[in-house]
C-alpha cells in the first residue's frame, strides 16, 4: 500500500452511507485534491482486511491470550497489505479510548486517542522508515539510541521498517541485540517482499507472516462493493478482466479499477478495460486455442493477426493462451474448478468442453511449448512474427512422438520382426492435434497377387499398431525377450536386444556370447530371472564362440534392407515425386491388414498412376489436403 503520510479530516461517523466495513474521510470542502481508490478505501483494521483470515485469527489468538511477541516480519507480493497491517498492528498496540479504558487488541469498533494519527502516519511514537532509502547502519542506531526512552503519550513505541531486506549487512547486525532483548515498551514490524535475503539471524528472532495473494473471487467481489459505494456502473467480467490483471494484489486491483473508471468516465465496461489493459479478447483467445488442437494453422494464424490487429500484444495473446491451456487441464483434473467466479461464462463453457476431448498428454505437450515460447517472443526484435512461429511450432506438435512414444519405437525396431514390431501405439494418447481426425496412411501395393505380393506402406507420420501378445512357451531366444518385456524388466530386455550373440538355444539352456562393452554379470541376472519367471531352472552360459549377430544389429539390416526396396518401388518414387519433400519414415508390412472399405485401393493389377490419379489421391482414398 502506499505508505505516503497525509493529514486528513476527522473520520466521518461509522453509520455513514459508503462501504460496508471502510470509513473513508469526507472531503473538507468541494475544492479538496481527489484521493484514489487505493487510500480512500485502505483498511483501517482487521475486519476490513480481505484475504488474510489465517493471519487475522493468529494475530485475534495472540492478542486475547496476552501472547504478544516483540517483533513481527510481513511478507508477501506487492499491494496485499504488509505496510496496512502494520499500521494496524500499531493502532491495536496503543488501542485507547478517550475514558481511558483500553488495552492491546485487535477489535477496534471506534477510533481511539491515537488511531488516526497512526494510520494517517504522522503519530510521534510510530516511526515508520523506508529502508530501501535508509540503508546504512547510522540510520539503525538512530533507531537503537532512540528506543531506550518511554513513548510520549502512546502505550508502545512502534517501529515499522518497511522493505527491510534492503538494510546492509552492518545496519543488520547492529539490531541483533537490541531486537532480541528489546525494551518493554518497544516493538518493530518489519515488512518485506524479498523475504530470503533477509538474514536468517532476523528471521529468528521475528513472528513471521506470509500474506497470501488474494483470491480472484475475493477481489471481484470487493471491487464490486467499492463500485457500489462511488456509484460506478460496472460488468462482471470487466471485474474478473481486472482481477486476473493484478495477480492478486489489492492495491493494483484498485489502481486499476481507478483508471478504468476515469477511462470509461464513470462506467466500467469490458471492451474499455480490455482496450485500457492491451489484452486480448478472451472468447477469441478460446477460438485460436480450439483452431490449435483441430490443427488449424491458417485459423490460429488468422485470430492472431485479428487480436494484433486490435492492439493486442502477441506476449499478453500468448499468455492468454497458455493460461487457458492451464485452465482446461484443471478443469480436466479437477472439475470443481469452474466454480470460481473469476471466470466468465464462456470460459467455463468451452472450458469445461475442452477438459473432456482433450487428454492430459496434449494439454501438458501445448503448455510447455507456449511456456517456453513465450521467452523467445518477448525477446524477439519482431514478436508478431516469433508468434506466428510458435503457433506453427505448436499446431505442428502432434508429427512428434512423446519421448516414452519414440522409445517404444526404438525398442521396437530393436526386436526387429514379429510381433511388437512398429511404431509407438496410437493408442496411447492423442498429441496436440486431439480435436482433429487422424492422418492418413498411403498404403500401395507393391506387386502382383499371391504370398510373394509385399504391400508398402509410406506413413505421413510417426504412428503404430498395437503389439502382440508375449508367447508363453519359450521355444526361441525371441520369446525370452518378449517375456522380459511383458515383466517390465527393460533391462534384461534391451541387453538381452543389444549385448547378446546367441550362439546355442534350446528350452532350459542358453548359451551366448557378449557384445563389447555388455554387463559381466548378465548371465547369473538372466538365470536368476527365468528361474522367477518360469519356476524352473535354466542353465545360461557364456560361450567362447563369436555367435550370431545381436537382435538390435539384424533390425538394423532389415530396416535398411525395407527402406531401400520401398525407395526403389516405381510406385513410391511415383508418390515422393509427386509431393516434394515429402520422405519416407516407415516401412511395415501389411499383408495382414484389411484396409478400410472407404481407404481400400482399387481392385485389378496394380500399376503406375498418373498425374490425374495422383492429383485425385487414386488408391488412397486422400486427397492433397490431407497430406
Amino acid at each position: 500500500m502506499d505508505d505516503t503520510p497525509s493529514v486528513e479530516p476527522a473520520a466521518e461517523p461509522a453509520d455513514a452511507p459508503g462501504l460496508p466495513g471502510f470509513v473513508p474521510a469526507p472531503r473538507a470542502a468541494a475544492t479538496a485534491p481527489y484521493r484514489v481508490l487505493a487510500r480512500k478505501y485502505r483498511p483501517r483494521s482487521f475486519e476490513d482486511l480481505i484475504g488474510q483470515e489465517a493471519m487475522v485469527r493468529t494475530l485475534s489468538n495472540a492478542f486475547d491470550t496476552g501472547r504478544i511477541p516483540q517483533a513481527w516480519m510481513l511478507t508477501g507480493v506487492r499491494g496485499v497489505g504488509k505496510t496496512t497491517t502494520a499500521r494496524i498492528l500499531a493502532r491495536g498496540l496503543n488501542y485507547e479510548l478517550p475514558d481511558g479504558s483500553g488495552g492491546p487488541t485487535i477489535h477496534m469498533p471506534v477510533l481511539g486517542v491515537h488511531c488516526e494519527a497512526i494510520m494517517e502516519s504522522r503519530h510521534v511514537d510510530v516511526l515508520e522508515m523506508d529502508a530501501a532509502s535508509h540503508t546504512g547502519i547510522d540510520d539503525v542506531r538512530q533507531i537503537i539510541d532512540g528506543i531506550r526512552y518511554a513513548p510520549t503519550s502512546a502505550r508502545y513505541k512502534v517501529y515499522i521498517i518497511d522493505e527491510v531486506h534492503m538494510l546492509s549487512e552492518k545496519a543488520f547486525n547492529a539490531f541483533l541485540k537490541t531486537l532480541e532483548e528489546p525494551p518493554p515498551h518497544a516493538k518493530f514490524v518489519f515488512a518485506t517482499t524479498e523475504i530470503r535475503k533477509v538474514p536468517v539471524t532476523i528471521l529468528s528472532r521475528c513472528q513471521r507472516f506470509d500474506l497470501r495473494r488474494i483470491d480472484p473471487g475475493v477481489l471481484v467481489a470487493h471491487l464490486d462493493r467499492i463500485c457500489a459505494a462511488e456509484g460506478v456502473a460496472v460488468e462482471d467480467e470487466a471485474l474478473a478482466l481486472i482481477a486476473r490483471a493484478a495477480e492478486g494484489s489489492a492495491r493494483d486491483a484498485l489502481s486499476l479499477l481507478d483508471q478504468a473508471i476515469a477511462h470509461g468516465a464513470g462506467h466500467v465496461g469490458v471492451e474499455a478495460v480490455r482496450a485500457m489493459l492491451g489484452l486480448a479478447d478472451r472468447a477469441r483467445i478460446i477460438d485460436m486455442f480450439e483452431a490449435v488442437m483441430r490443427g488449424d494453422l491458417a485459423g490460429a494464424l488468422a485470430e492472431l493477426k485479428w487480436q494484433y490487429d486490435s492492439g493486442a500484444d502477441p506476449a499478453v495473446i500468448l499468455t492468454d493462451l497458455a493460461s487457458f491451456t492451464h485452465l482446461v487441464t484443471r478443469l480436466k483434473l479437477v472439475p470443481e474448478a469452474g466454480k470460481d467466479p473469476a471466470l466468465t461464462d464462456a470460459e467455463r463453457r468451452r472450458g469445461g468442453d475442452f477438459a473432456g476431448r482433450l487428454s492430459i498428454r496434449a494439454l501438458s505437450r501445448a503448455w510447455q511449448i507456449l511456456t517456453k515460447g513465450l521467452s523467445e517472443v518477448q525477446a524477439a526484435p519482431r514478436p508478431i512474427a516469433a508468434a506466428e512461429m510458435l503457433l506453427v511450432r505448436l499446431v505442428y506438435a502432434a508429427e512428434l512422438p512423446t519421448p516414452d512414444e519414440a522409445l517404444r519405437q526404438l525398442r521396437d525396431g530393436g526386436l526387429g520382426g514379429g510381433a511388437g514390431q512398429g511404431g509407438a501405439s496410437a493408442a496411447s494418447g492423442p498429441g496436440p492435434q486431439a480435436l482433429a481426425r487422424p492422418r492418413p496412411m498411403l498404403a500401395i501395393s507393391s506387386g502382383g497377387g499371391g504370398a510373394a505380393a509385399a504391400p508398402i506402406a509410406v506413413r505421413a507420420e510417426a504412428g503404430a499398431q498395437p503389439q502382440g501378445q508375449t508367447a508363453v512357451r519359450l521355444a526361441r531366444f525371441e520369446d525370452v525377450v518378449a517375456l522380459a518385456g511383458e515383466k517390465r524388466d527393460i533391462g534384461i530386455k534391451m541387453a538381452l536386444e543389444r549385448d547378446v550373440r546367441l550362439v546355442h538355444f534350446e528350452e532350459g539352456q542358453i548359451e551366448f556370447a557378449l557384445a563389447d562393452g555388455a554387463s559381466k554379470s548378465l548371465a547369473g541376472d538372466l538365470a536368476r530371472r527365468l528361474q522367477e519367471w518360469t519356476g524352473r531352472r535354466w542353465v545360461v552360459a557364456v560361450s567362447s564362440q563369436e555367435g550370431a549377430p545381436t537382435l538390435h544389429e539384424m533390425a538394423q539390416v532389415r530396416a535398411e534392407e525395407r527402406l531401400s526396396d520401398a525407395a526403389s518401388h516405381a510406385l513410391v518414387k511415383a508418390v515422393l515425386a509427386r509431393f516434394p519433400g515429402a520422405t519416407i519414415v516407415d516401412v511395415r508390412d501389411v499383408r495382414q491388414e484389411e484396409p478400410p472399405a472407404e481407404h481400400a485401393p482399387p481392385s485389378g493389377e496394380p500399376g503406375e498412376l498418373s498425374d490425374a490419379d495422383l492429383a485425385a489421391g487414386a488408391g488412397s482414398g486422400y486427397t492433397d489436403d490431407d497430406f
